[in-house]
């Protein structure tokens, strides 16, 4: 697990910015993954992270 405290590499990520919910805004972690290479490329972004299926999602992927 990341500590970022400064939040610098989850802005750079995108991984941090504003939310809604219930009709307020608040800043927060967005739920987005990046499957990277082995020369740290970034080959598929999954900004739309379902809990449920983001694992096999993730290995059809990479199958």
């Amino acid at each position: 697990m990341l500590c970022d405290e400064s939040k610098e590499m989850l802005q750079s990520y995108k991984a941090w910015g504003l939310k809604k919910f219930m009709g307020r805004e608040y800043e927060g972690i967005h739920r987005i993954s990046y499957l990277i290479d082995e020369k740290g490329f970034i080959e598929k972004v999954f900004d739309k992270v379902k809990t449920k299926s983001h694992a096999i999602d993730v290995l059809n992927e990479i199958s």
